[in-house]
């Protein structure tokens, strides 16, 4: 979870640290640089990400603890040290994207996106007017459940615990549906948040779900990669999908164009662009949508609902299979695509050392 302060003095700018470089446009092609390929190049810049992928040094750090909803008191009994730990975690994750989206290239609101960008980040953000809020949703993030709540917030369900498939269409507003003076309103003064997942674990539980249940998704998307990447597949229904082909196929996409399941959270949901108050993560889901929930005055009866009998959740066992039975290459290769969701949100970039993957 991630909190920011919507109102205060602006902290000054901070002098780019030494050994960084800037990177200057010329003419249009300059300009024409998109947002996220000028992060990828000063988050390497700034941190040697690729050398540290490449000697392992990464992919050896554990996960950091996630810190809990602002507000949550010490009479818990939590130890202060630990306390201490998560409020300077939190701190860092606040400032490295206030220093990462401070960057003058970067957009500083959803009219300085190009029109795709733009587009893709209001069909994402679901509004409320009865509790002024906007929710960015992010697919395999819980957004199923948070759409559930929108629909009982705005009386087209009677309980989260109601059956049946879900519509993620209708009795729902996007923000992109309305005129422009509503937009940059409801930017303006309503309270906004989104939900991340660690991006390795997001990206295999959308292969597990879209190409080993959904028949559509293997119909629209498994034939095309195992046409493309399988020699004589051309009779494959697309339900024998490897993780392996999906990840080469993730690497030859266009990241604006990719299919909302696996596109990255930096471009659905555009952090720079949106000023979120308020980033939970899918690891602390109960606690971090309870908050929500408590911050924007929902009925008591309104509660986010618990995890499904059904749903088979990526385990850190499977996520340790799937990346230690694919080619390192790919791993290494698929990163730079999500850097910025690995780096803005603090997860730990894959360990797929020979060590690690022997145990």
């Amino acid at each position: 979870a991630m909190q920011f302060r919507c109102s205060g003095p602006a902290e000054p700018r901070r002098a780019v640290p030494h050994g960084r470089t800037r990177t200057r446009s010329r003419g249009a092609a300059g300009a024409a640089l998109l947002p996220s390929m000028l992060m990828f190049g000063v988050i390497l810049a700034s941190s040697g990400l690729l050398l540290m992928i490449e000697r392992g040094i990464l992919a050896q750090v554990g996960p950091p603890p996630l810190h809990p909803p602002a507000g949550l008191s010490r009479r818990d009994g939590r130890d202060s040290a630990a306390e201490l730990e998560l409020e300077v975690l939190r701190d860092t994750r606040n400032r490295t994207i206030r220093a990462l989206c401070g960057q003058r290239s970067m957009p500083r609101s959803v009219w300085e996106l190009p029109p795709l960008q733009r587009r893709t980040v209001l069909q994402h953000l679901l509004v409320s007017d009865r509790y002024r809020f906007l929710y960015c949703y992010v697919p395999k993030v819980a957004c199923s459940n948070w759409k559930r709540i929108l629909k009982v917030l705005e009386g087209f369900l009677e309980s989260v615990d109601v059956r049946g498939k879900m519509d993620h269409k209708s009795d729902l507003v996007f923000l992109g549906d309305m005129r422009p003076e509503e937009i940059s309103y409801r930017l303006k003064h309503y309270y906004k948040f989104l939900f991340v997942r660690n991006p390795m674990e997001r990206l295999l539980s959308a292969y597990r779900n879209k190409f080993g249940e959904i028949k559509e998704y293997q119909q629209k998307y498994g034939v095309e990669i195992i046409r493309r990447y399988r020699k004589n597949g051309g009779s494959s229904a697309g339900d024998d999908v490897s993780f392996s082909e999906f990840l080469q196929y993730l690497l030859d996409e266009d990241v604006e164009r990719m299919n909302e399941h696996w596109m990255p959270i930096y471009n659905l949901c555009q952090p720079c662009a949106v000023t979120y108050d308020f980033i939970g993560s899918y690891e602390r889901l109960q606690d971090d949508a309870n908050h929500v929930l408590e911050h924007i005055q929902a009925p008591s009866s309104v509660r986010f609902p618990q995890r499904q009998a059904w749903y088979k959740p990526v385990t850190a066992e499977k996520l340790h299979y799937y990346l230690c039975s694919t080619p390192r290459r790919l791993i290494k290769e698929i990163i730079p695509k999500y850097i910025l969701d690995f780096s803005l949100f603090a997860y730990p970039l894959p360990n797929i050392t020979s060590q690690f993957c022997r145990q």
